[in-house]
Formats: C-alpha cells, structure tokens, sequence
C-alpha cells in the first residue's frame, strides 16, 4: 500500500493526535512503511529529536507508534505560543522568529514551500504518511495559504477524514458545519468522517450516522469508543482538563499538585506519574485547590517571568514555601526557584529581569540560542540516587549556580555522561533542566519514595515501565481503531491519494 491521508478534526482536542497515532501504530504492525506528518503545530508540548531538532510532542509520538526516528521533517513549523498575541516560531527544528498573529498570516506564504517539501521528502522515502490537521479545517478567516488542513492536502493531493467528539455533545451538527462550511474544492478532500468518544452502546445512535452521511455525501467510517487508561501524551492543552480515573491499588496514595501556569510546557513531563497505580495528578491554579500534596511539581513555561508574576499574585507560591514538602522544578520551574531570572534581550517576553523566588542558589540568564539534545547521565545524590536518568532540554535559559551555592547545602543531584550538571537539589527541593526524566522507571520510584518518605505513607513502587505502557497504550489505541472503523475503506482512501501534486513545492 502507497499513499497518504489528513486526519482532521471539527475542533482542537476533538482526537485527531489519538486517531493519527493509532493508524500510524496500525498500519506500522501491518508491515507499512509509515512516518506522521502536521505541516504546521501550535504547542508547548514540544520534543527534541535525536539530530537536535525540535518538533511537537505529538508527532514525536506518533513516530514511536510507527517504529521510525522523529525529525524535523515531520512538523516543519511549530508555534509555541508567548503571550495571547505572539508566538516563537520553529521552522525545520530551528527557532525562526518570534511573530504576532498577524505578522505569521503574513509569513505563510513563504513558509508554503517548506511544509510542502517536508511533505513529499516523507512521502518518498515512507509507503504512507498520516498527516494531522489542526483546529478545525474549517475557520474561514484561515484558509488563504494554508499550511496544515485542507488546503495543504489539496495542493498535495491528500484525501482527508474528519473526526468529532461526541463527548462534547453536538458531534453531528459539527461535522455537519465543518464540511459544509468548506469551499466546494476543499470539501471534494472530505473521504470520511469518524465520531470518536462514544459513551455506552453505540446501537442508541440508530440512523444518525448514516442519515448524516447522506446529508453530506460522504461515509461514517466507524464509531470509536471511549477508551479510558489511553490519556497519556496529550498534546492540547485542553485535554489537561480531563481528570484522572481514581487510583487503583491498596495503600496509601500520593498526591502530586503539579502547578498550571497560564502558559505550561510539556505538561507531559508527569505522564510517568499519572500511571503509577497508587499516585493521584492533580493540575491546580489556586490555593484553595492545592491542599496539602506529598509533591509539588513545577513544570516549564514559555513565559517564564509572566509566569511567576503570575505564581506570585496567586498566592501559591506563597503557599508551596510555607507547606515545605518535597518539589521537584523543571526548566522553567528551576528557574523561578532560583535567586534571578535576566532576559536583557527579551528572548522570551519584555527585555529585563525579574527576582526568582530564592528556593535554590542559581541564576539563569536568556540568551537567543536554545539548548535542544537528549542527554543521559544518572542521579548522584538524594531523590533516585544511583538511578540512570535521561531526557531532553530545550530551553533559552542558562542555569548557573551562584558562587556560593554548594557552600550554602546545594549539591549536584543529576550529572550527565560528560560530567556536566543537569540538576542541583537542597533540603525539600530538586530542580533540573531536564524534561523526560520521570520515564526512567527507577529513578521515577526512588523520587516518588522520598516523597513518600518525607510526607510518613506507605509507598512502594509498582514496577510498571513507561516504555512498554506507552507501547500498550498506542497498541489499544490501534486495536480500537482496528476494531470500530471499516479499515478496508480507510485503505482505500489512503491509497486514493494521487503522486503528481507531491514532488513539487
């Protein structure tokens, strides 16, 4: 099988990551030589592949799920957004430019080229790329110069599904919406759609499916269920929104409050948390709902300074300090923990600097260049010491300890293979540049048993792997799909994609 297929969606978070995902992982175990692609990303959840490229968390994902190495090529533009007005812009892995809305409108044009060239580097070297679309294809102030929906798969000859939530409620208007909002040649891509999120028996749906079908001249190619336990790796922000299932097991359960700041970075940095059967996640953006956890953890940012004003005004910061239980702060987080934050050149936000909340004795200065490798190394001391860590940076911010700093009981906590410093830790507190690092199964124990030590419980690990539950996961996922769509129609769409409009930028 050869060819190609955009999996769009009637609004952000309505499954398009899952479905693309679960396709990539289906038809990889089918023998397919298949890579994702989503020509343009908007998020904070970002990963840095093995060549030092940075690239959203989803398709980073959706590659292992394909059994190939992520690279720039698969998500040619990324935004990670600043402010309400602005975003940093990557292009091919690289930072580009820092834009407003109107300023990227503008550059879309001359970024058409790039995202159409990544495309067909892909689609020469692989039998299928499953392309992911964003928002929905169907924001009509949107459509000029498209570089990740419809108009993308029009000028690449790239036959499309839609899919919709019907856990929202009003999935059968939206689909209806979306594809007859469409210009006539956009809506000739429309092969399918799919409803996703089904709650109970999907026989209560009677004729709607098809009744819709015939409305909009195209079929339904299946009904996914809810599939609970596959919540891991949520790109959108919005999905930070669905709570966790109660956790399993016997025993004491730890209670991680894990801080959400107006402008969180990969927020996937707790997922290994999340899936420990006898540890409860809870994102809080308040006093009143932090409580008293056995763990705070601070994740990163993408406006550090506006988050800490931000962490400050709320009060939490205030009530972190004076809980005094265990925090471990990553990136962003170990750089508000420190003594002072300077951006001269605004490399993240206005030129300045801003006092940090004097938790650690570091520093950390912006500079334009940022750090994107996948270092290795091990915990030398405290929380998971003698444990293996690995991860990646990506990051603006140079953190360096103060002069004073190992006189005053800070000690190196992470050191990598080169000997360099990944993360200091003192008393309560352990912050790290490092993200990814709770996938180390080990190390993730032995930070949760501090944790668990210092609050009194009773706490061991489950020896569960990350790795082999993210597998799991995208193996549900792919099974569902395997199992709830007509896969002999969803083939023949994928093989419908034409070659000529491909090569050519």
């Amino acid at each position: 099988m050869r060819g190609a297929l955009m999996v769009c969606g009637t609004t952000s978070d309505a499954g398009k990551s899952f479905v693309a995902a679960g396709l990539c992982r289906l038809l990889a175990r089918q023998g397919v030589r298949v890579a994702p692609f989503k020509g343009q990303n908007m998020a904070n959840n970002a990963a840095v592949t093995g060549d030092g490229a940075e690239i959203g968390h989803a398709q980073w994902v959706q590659a292992v799920a394909a059994g190939v190495a992520p690279t720039a090529a698969m998500n040619p533009v990324l935004l990670k957004p600043t402010s309400e007005r602005t975003s940093q812009v990557v292009v091919e892995g690289k930072v580009w430019k820092e834009l407003d809305a109107r300023s990227f409108h503008a550059a879309k044009a001359s970024l058409r080229p790039v995202v159409l060239a990544a495309l067909a580097s892909l689609r020469s070297s692989h039998d299928v790329v499953i392309c992911e679309g964003a928002g929905s294809p169907a924001e009509i102030n949107l459509l000029d110069d498209d570089l990740v929906n419809l108009g993308l798969a029009d000028a690449a000859g790239v036959p499309a599904i839609v899919v919709g939530d019907i856990d929202r409620g009003g999935v059968f208007a939206s689909i209806y919406g979306t594809v007859e909002l469409l210009p006539d040649d956009l809506r000739a891509r429309v092969a399918g759609f799919v409803i996703n999120r089904l709650r109970g028996d999907p026989s209560l749906l009677g004729s709607a499916c098809s009744d819709l079908a015939a409305r909009i001249g195209v079929p339904c190619l299946g009904v996914l269920p809810m599939l609970p336990g596959t919540a891991f790796d949520a790109e959108d922000s919005l999905a930070l929104d669905h709570p966790d299932s109660a956790p399993s097991g016997s025993g004491d359960v730890l209670d991680v409050a894990a801080v959400r700041w107006p402008l969180v970075a990969n927020a996937g940095d707790v997922d290994p948390l999340r899936l420990e059967p006898r540890v409860h996640v809870r994102w809080v953006r308040s006093v009143a709902e932090l409580g008293r956890p056995d763990l705070v953890f601070l994740p990163g940012s993408k406006s550090t300074r506006a988050d800490l004003s931000w962490f400050r005004s709320s009060g939490l910061a205030g009530a972190v300090e004076r809980l005094a239980v265990p925090v471990v702060a990553v990136c962003a987080g170990l750089q508000m923990a420190g003594e002072l934050i300077d951006d001269p050149d605004g490399v993240e936000g206005p030129p300045g600097r801003s006092p940090g909340l004097g938790w650690l004795p570091v520093t950390s200065a912006f500079v334009g260049d940022k750090v994107l490798d996948r270092p290795v190394g091990r915990a030398v001391d405290g929380p998971g010491s003698g444990s293996s860590v690995g991860g990646y940076r990506i990051h603006h911010g140079r953190v360096r300890p103060t002069g004073a700093a190992f006189a005053d009981g800070m000690a190196p906590w992470l050191v990598a293979d080169d000997d360099s410093l990944l993360g200091w830790h003192r008393g309560h507190l352990c912050g790290t540049t490092l993200h990814g690092l709770f996938e180390d199964d080990a190390f993730r124990s032995g930070v949760l048993g501090w944790a668990a030590a210092q609050s009194g419980k009773q706490w061991s690990p489950s020896g569960v792997s990350f790795a082999a539950a993210r597998l799991s996961r995208l193996d549900a996922i792919a099974d569902a799909l395997e199992t709830h769509l007509d896969m002999g129609a969803v083939t023949r769409i994928i093989s419908s994609a034409s070659s000529s409009k491909d090569t050519t930028p």
